[in-house]
């Protein structure tokens, strides 16, 4: 499915949780929140009750092409319809209330949704009205509450974000990309066998120099130079560009007839 106007090309992945949006009331905010479900991988999008009906054309210029989440989109007269095929149902819920619930953060609720689709189960996550959130009544039909540890002082979200949230951690719990990588482009990291090769050619007109000449501190400094290339990851391109740096000065300082210096 392409969505209308070309839209991207989106298609669920598996068995995924459901985004319900419980009585959203903008359209702009339908839109980046289907937006945002397509940045985590997320598809199935179930609407309950919305304010201005369904659909709406904002929501679509709103999407940045997620158009196909949006033309899946299912209508829903309350909470208990647009869940009613579910096993497990999580709620967002920002604001504390006299509920006895498990209660997760987003990571720990995206631990539980992946554990739960692995078991072919369908679940679903509700997110309330922009302007209050879930009411006692909706979160009621939930099994489990979804907490996000923000700034206790400013804990504000928009409907995009606390789905994006939620996104995020679910493509998150079963991404395998590495927390740190040096990007090299079309070189690589130098062996220590070229980064030894360049620091005995700068060690040597170090030397030749005279820089290196008061004797007793001469091994201290050496260390220091070495240690201030080991500490990171040289490219060989690097390796290349200090070896050339090194020779054109060495040869500036023959052509002034400082060798001997």
């Amino acid at each position: 499915m392409t969505g209308r106007d070309g839209g991207a090309k989106l298609a669920p992945d598996g068995n995924s949780p459901v985004v319900i949006l419980v009585r959203p009331q903008l359209a702009e905010n339908i839109g980046t929140a289907a937006r945002a479900m397509a940045n985590g991988g997320l598809f199935h999008l179930r609407l309950v009750a919305p304010r201005d009906g369904w659909p709406m054309e904002k929501a679509y210029r709103a999407s940045s092409g997620a158009d196909a989440i949006l033309d899946a989109a299912t209508l829903h007269p309350t909470v208990a319809d647009a869940i009613a095929d579910l096993h497990h149902v999580f709620a967002t819920c920002p604001r504390p209330r006299h509920i006895i619930k498990p209660v997760l953060t987003a990571r720990g609720a995206a631990a539980e949704l992946r554990a739960i689709c692995a078991r072919n189960l369908r679940c679903g996550v509700l997110f309330g009205p922009e302007r209050a959130g879930l009411d006692n009544d909706d979160m009621a039909a939930a099994d489990t509450l979804v907490r996000f540890p923000l700034n206790p002082a400013f804990m504000s979200l928009n409907l995009a974000q606390a789905v994006l949230v939620v996104a995020y951690e679910w493509w998150l719990a079963a991404d395998g990309t590495p927390p740190r990588r040096l990007m090299t482009n079309e070189t690589r990291v130098a062996t220590k066998a070229e980064l030894d090769n360049f620091l005995g050619h700068l060690v040597g007109e170090l030397d030749a120099c005279g820089f290196l000449r008061n004797a007793p501190k001469r091994p201290g400094m050496v260390r220091n130079i070495r240690h201030l290339f080991q500490r990171g990851e040289v490219t060989e391109q690097e390796l290349r560009t200090l070896h050339g740096i090194v020779t054109e000065l060495a040869t500036g300082r023959r052509t002034r007839g400082r060798d001997e210096e």
